[in-house]
C-alpha cells in the first residue's frame, strides 16, 4: 500500500514507500529547471525594453522585475522540495509534530501574497507601456477579474485555502475526500492554476505594463511547469492514479 501498517506512528502513515527515494525526490525536476532556464531568459527579453528609466517608491522597474520572478520561482522550488520531503518522508511532520502545517502555511501563505503585490509594484513602474488603448486594457482586466473571484470563492467554499496549500501532503483526511466538482472546478479539474493567475493578468492590463503583463504570463506558465514537474505526480499516488 505505500502508507505503513496499523503498527507505525501517525507521522509514519503520512509517507509513501514509493515517493521515499533520492530518484523520486528528483523526478521531473531536471525537465523543471530546463524549462526555467528557458522560461526566464524569454521573460527577461521581452520586459527588458521597458524596464530602464521606470521606477517606483524609489526602487527600480529592475529591481521589481527580479523581485517579482525571485519570489515566484522562490515559492514554488521550495514548494517541490517541501511537499517531495513530506511525501516521501513526512520529513515537516517529524520536525515539527503538529505545528508542521503552521510551519508551512507560513513559508507559503506569505510568498503567494508576495506574488500579486510585486507585480502590482513591476506594473507602476513601467505604466502606460502596453501597446492597447487605454480603455481596452482597463475592460480587458475588469473581465478576467470575473473568473478570479469565482475560483477564489469556490476554493474557499468547496475546496479550502488548507488543502489549497498542500494540506493532503500533511494529513490523511485530505487524502481521503473526494476530488472537487463543484464551482470553478467543474470548468476545469484544476481551477487554481487555470484561472487564479489571471489575477496577475489582471493587475497589468488594468495599470497598462508591458513588463508585468510579461511577467504574468511568465508565472502562469510556471505554475503549470510546477503542476507537471511536480504536484501531477505526487497526486497520482496520494489519490490511487484518480488524476
Amino acid at each position: 500500500m505505500g502508507r505503513g501498517d496499523k503498527h507505525m506512528t501517525d507521522h509514519e502513515e503520512l509517507w509513501y514507500s514509493e515517493a521515499r527515494s533520492i530518484q523520486y525526490f528528483f523526478y521531473r525536476q531536471g525537465l523543471h529547471f530546463l524549462l526555467l532556464s528557458i522560461l526566464i531568459p524569454t521573460t527577461w527579453s521581452l520586459a527588458a525594453p521597458v524596464l530602464e528609466n521606470g521606477s517606483w517608491l524609489d526602487i527600480s522597474a529592475g529591481s521589481w522585475f527580479w523581485l517579482a520572478v525571485g519570489v515566484s520561482v522562490l515559492h514554488q522550488v521550495l514548494g517541490w522540495i517541501g511537499f517531495r520531503l513530506q511525501i516521501g518522508w513526512a520529513a515537516l511532520t517529524r520536525l515539527f509534530g503538529s505545528a508542521d502545517m503552521l510551519i508551512w502555511g507560513s513559508i507559503f501563505f506569505p510568498l503567494l501574497i508576495a506574488r500579486p503585490i510585486l507585480i502590482m509594484g513591476l506594473a507602476r513602474s513601467t505604466q502606460n507601456t502596453l501597446l492597447l488603448p487605454e480603455f481596452a486594457a482597463i475592460f480587458l482586466g475588469a473581465i478576467l477579474l470575473i473568473p478570479v473571484i469565482y475560483t477564489g470563492w469556490s476554493i474557499y467554499r468547496y475546496f479550502g485555502f488548507i488543502r489549497g496549500m498542500g494540506g493532503d501532503h500533511f494529513r490523511i483526511r485530505y487524502r481521503e475526500k473526494p476530488l472537487v466538482k463543484e464551482g470553478a472546478f467543474q470548468w476545469t479539474g484544476n481551477a487554481m492554476y487555470t484561472f487564479a493567475p489571471l489575477l496577475l493578468w489582471a493587475i497589468a492590463f488594468i495599470v497598462g505594463s508591458q513588463a508585468a503583463l510579461t511577467v504574468a504570463l511568465f508565472e502562469h506558465a510556471y505554475v503549470w511547469v510546477h503542476y507537471f514537474c511536480t504536484e501531477k505526480p505526487d497526486m497520482k499516488i496520494i489519490y490511487d492514479k484518480k488524476v
